[in-house]
């Protein structure tokens, strides 16, 4: 998909002359019109010393005060078409920029007259540097009482052309960047405007990115306003070649994400690549606020027993370490824990962690120090640190606690925070062993300000522990609904996290062979149930 560019450069200057046919006032004879005796100027003593009438203009007077501006403009008198208007010192400087973009009207035609608005088509040449290209557009112009009670043309840029608005400029030159065609994964060129996701995601990577990979700019005409943005282009004298941009995307991924989470309001999933980090899809609903997917960030609930897990084992703890599961646990001095799950005597971490079962996790906490979920997270899964994927993102957090916060953090509540990014890629380095940092664009080095995060291998036998934890969830634990028909390489891990709303926010992470994601569901509940299919739909797609 070829999206516009960003800002252009290089006003020209044009021979501005023109010849006019103004439709539908029969013989009417403007010219006479605008050269009656005794008819004051905005400009003449006169008018200035006449109070302005309240009364609204006739259709005589809204006819002349149009048919006269539009043929002073038409003939190249920009002077008298300004004094013509309300302002004419500010439609002085519009018509000079208009003349000075290289643009010459050559045909005006009035299309209609309602009240004191008039609707016109203009007919016009632009030319550049030996280019040359005819423009056909409609614009609009309201006729207001000014000094002396004499008709004129309110100004508005816009009158000269409607993508200039209240404060535009006109101008003709070579674009500063040229047009950015986005590939997809496969190196095929993908259409961002088919996902309603990715609409931010378009915009970042042209504004981004198109002076950073190789094309021609465009020569073109457009509007440019006062906030340095512009419009898309008006007239394309000479189209330029588009730069290609390579992303990680993948469009079945996206598009099961994105039908994935129009089922679910509040929702957000995000896919990545196990090998590389790249992100393969990003998708959230509503797509036009929040998103939920990369910037949203929430406390992660059980799933980040992920996280906990690792530092278990690599303090010492196996699968097979004795926790049990008994609802209403409390650690010394500390507040007491709930469960969801029934209680088992005889649990071990690996019963725990595939059954979500929060108190056989807190009876370990002896094994946690204030700092040790905060190194871990950042030693193993890269989290703590700032992560530069060539969007914009939010970067979870881990804080260092004690007491009822190091409890919390346990669980993925407390002061936790994650976004279905990161817990994607929490996921992903259990599969692949090692974090990589997540990228929407194949070259990094395109990336301001990306550099490698310094993370550690997850050691063999803590890996394999995991592994087997999260394969366990998938077959006998609370992943089963949505994960049960996969084969291969997967794993997952449920979470629901409190919010203080009302029904807990769902969560769900998983991996199935090369592909890793993870889902969030606002006040969803249960994440195995909201956030699970969300999951499931996005790695059968990519898989």
């Amino acid at each position: 998909m070829a999206l516009s560019r960003g800002m252009k450069n290089g006003i020209i200057g044009g021979v501005f002359t023109a010849m006019v046919a103004v439709a539908g006032y029969g013989a009417y004879n403007i010219w006479s019109a605008l050269e009656k005796p005794g008819s004051p100027g905005t400009n003449s003593p006169q008018a200035f010393n006449s109070p302005v009438s309240s009364k609204p203009p006739t259709a005589e007077e809204v006819k002349s005060a149009a048919t006269a501006f539009l043929t002073a403009w038409q003939h190249g008198d920009s002077a008298k078409a300004a004094g013509l208007t309300d302002s004419p010192t500010l439609a002085g400087d519009g018509l000079k920029e208009y003349h000075d973009a290289g643009v010459t009207p050559s045909r005006v035609t009035v299309a209609d007259i309602s009240a004191a608005k008039v609707s016109f088509t203009v007919d016009a040449r632009v030319a550049y540097q030996g280019l040359s290209k005819p423009w056909h557009y409609t614009s609009a112009l309201t006729a207001v009482r000014g000094a002396g009670n004499k008709v004129v043309v309110r100004w508005e840029p816009s009158v000269l052309e409607p993508a200039l608005g209240d404060n535009g400029h006109l101008v003709t030159g070579q674009a500063t960047a040229p047009d950015l065609e986005v590939d997809d994964v496969h190196g095929k060129p993908m259409d961002l405007s088919a996902y309603p996701s990715l609409a931010d995601i378009a915009n970042q990577l042209r504004t981004r990115y198109a002076g950073k990979v190789k094309g021609t700019p465009s020569i073109e005409t457009y509007a440019e306003q006062e906030d340095g943005s512009d419009s898309a282009p008006l007239v394309v004298l000479r189209k330029g070649t588009s730069a290609t941009l390579r992303t990680t995307l993948d469009p079945a991924a996206q598009q099961a994400a994105e039908k994935a989470v129009a089922a679910r309001p509040n929702s957000g999933v995000t896919a990545l690549d196990t090998d590389t980090g790249g992100i393969m899809a990003v998708a959230f609903n509503p797509p036009d606020q929040e998103n939920l997917a990369l910037q949203s960030l929430q406390a992660p609930g059980s799933t980040f027993k992920i996280v906990t897990a690792t530092a278990l084992l690599d303090a010492g703890d196996t699968p097979q370490t004795h926790s049990q599961c008994v609802d209403g646990y409390a650690p010394k001095n500390g507040r007491a824990y709930h469960n969801v799950t029934r209680d088992n005597l005889q649990a071990d971490l690996s019963w725990d962690f595939s059954n979500s079962c929060n108190t056989g996790f807190i009876r370990l906490y002896q094994q946690i120090g204030p700092e040790t979920l905060q190194k871990t997270g950042r030693t193993y899964y890269g989290l703590g640190t700032t992560w530069y994927t060539g969007v914009t993102t939010s970067d979870g957090s881990i804080p260092v606690g004690e007491g009822d916060e190091l409890t919390s953090d346990m669980i993925g509540q407390g002061q936790v925070l994650m976004t279905t990014l990161n817990m994607a890629s929490v996921s992903a380095t259990v599969e692949n062993g090692r974090f990589h940092q997540p990228t929407i664009v194949q070259d990094t080095g395109l990336i301001d300000k990306r550099t490698d995060v310094a993370t550690t291998p997850l050691p063999s036998g803590v890996r394999q522990g995991l592994m087997s934890m999260m394969h366990l969830t998938v077959t006998q634990g609370t992943a089963y609904g949505a994960m049960h028909t996969f084969g291969g390489t997967v794993g997952a891990k449920t979470g629901s996290a409190e919010n203080g709303t009302g029904a807990a926010n769902g969560w769900f992470t998983a991996y199935h062979d090369h592909v890793a994601a993870a889902a969030m569901v606002l006040n969803g509940g249960e994440g195995g149930d909201t956030a699970g299919p969300i999951v499931a739909s996005v790695l059968a797609a990519a898989s």
